[in-house]
Formats: structure tokens, sequence, C-alpha cells
């Protein structure tokens, strides 16, 4: 049985509280990394910041989503009542002022446009579905969604080098620092 090629993914680094792994973004932030992320076991006020993170781009995406779908709704239902086949119930015009009936059909579908737009604009935003990610082959990676908190540099990165960026890891007060490799 051969040995399978292996390309390094990154070093990840392993920190016990939230005040080391927010002063650690920090501080790698400072260094000028681009290509490194962070994992906890939950939320962190403020880390968004720390790592320097610009303001999502999703809401947009959805105001265009919804948009279109209130779009969509107007047109079907102005064209089909209005325009094609004018209905006319209890004497009432077939124009445009009879736009509060179609209110509730607007409405649902803004909302239904601006979820699916949510849903498949982070799904691509995350790179999902992804079926393995090389931090997964770390046995002390499984810790972070329980009590453990990581900072993960990738080898993809322009400033990374093997030791310095290790050095530069363990530096900061890591726990632990791992190479991360991935199967080619």
């Amino acid at each position: 049985m051969s040995n399978p090629l292996k390309r390094v993914h990154g070093y990840l680094a392993e920190f016990s509280s939230v005040k080391e792994v927010f002063h650690a973004a920090e501080k790698v932030r400072h260094a000028g990394f681009s290509s490194w992320d962070v994992h906890t076991p939950f939320p962190i006020h403020g880390m968004d910041d720390a790592m320097g993170l610009p303001r999502s781009i999703l809401p947009r995406f959805v105001f265009v989503g919804g948009a279109l779908g209130l779009t969509t709704a107007f047109l079907l239902e102005f064209l089909t009542q209005v325009v094609i086949y004018p209905t006319v119930v209890q004497a009432k015009p077939a124009n445009i002022f009879t736009i509060p009936a179609f209110f509730p059909v607007m409405f649902e579908l803004t909302i239904l446009f601006s979820a699916f737009t949510a849903l498949f604009t982070c799904l691509v935003m995350m790179k999902l579905p992804r079926l393995h990610h090389p931090l997964f082959n770390s046995q002390r990676f499984g810790r972070f969604s329980d009590d453990k908190f990581f900072i993960c540099i990738e080898a993809r990165d322009p400033k990374f080098s093997t030791e310095k960026t290790k050095s530069f890891l363990s530096g900061l007060g890591a726990d632990s620092v791992e190479l991360v490799e991935d199967e080619l």
C-alpha cells in the first residue's frame, strides 16, 4: 500500500479561552496575514472587527432578490388580471387602481425570493457543499465545537512560511501549533 501524496494546508493553533483567541486574531491581522480563519464553539462579539473583516455583501443580494420577487408578483398579477384577462368583480374597475388586491401575493413572493436568494447566496459564498475540509484531518480540531478555540493560517497566504508562521503562532500563546496536511 502506497502513501498518498500530501499538500500543506496550513498551521492550526489551539487556544483555551475567548480572550486569548481574540487577542491572537488581532495580532494575526496586524501581522498582515490574509488567508486565515478563526474557529470557535460559539460566536464571539467583536471577532469580525478583530479579524478585520468587511461588512457582508449578502444584504445587497437579498434586497435585489426581494425586489425581483415584488416585481414578478406585480407583473404576474397585473398582466393576468388587468391586461390579458380583465376580471370585473362587483363592478370594480380592472386597472392599476386595483393594486391593493395584489398586496398579499406581492408580499409573499418578496419574502420567498428573499429567502431563496439568502440561502443560495450563502451556499455560494461559503463554497458549499464541501464534503471534506483539510482541517478534519487534525486530531485536535474536533474540539472546536466543544471547548477549544482555533486559528488556522493557510499555506496559500503570501506571508506564509513554514518556520516563521509556526514560531509566530507559538509566540501568540497557543497551547499547541499543528501542521495540517491535505491529501491530493
